[in-house]
């Protein structure tokens, strides 16, 4: 379930609190965005894995951060 205010937190219903939902929130918004490649300098980078990223552009695969480049 998804909504407006919650968004992909909504699957956890009224279970875990709001903080801990709104952090959820935050975190899944942060790592589906896109990413600057450190190599080509474009915004072309999406997270494939945990800690693993690639370059739509440069086509560069490459490790990082769990959330975020």
């Amino acid at each position: 379930m998804k909504t407006k205010k919650v968004g992909s937190a909504g699957r956890f219903g009224a279970r875990y609190g709001r903080k801990v939902r709104q952090r959820v929130i935050d975190i899944e918004v942060k790592q589906r965005q896109w990413h600057k490649c450190p190599y080509c300098l474009k915004s072309r980078v999406r997270r494939l894995a945990v800690g693993i990223w690639k370059c739509k552009s440069c086509d560069s695969e490459f490790t990082g951060r769990a959330y975020e480049v």
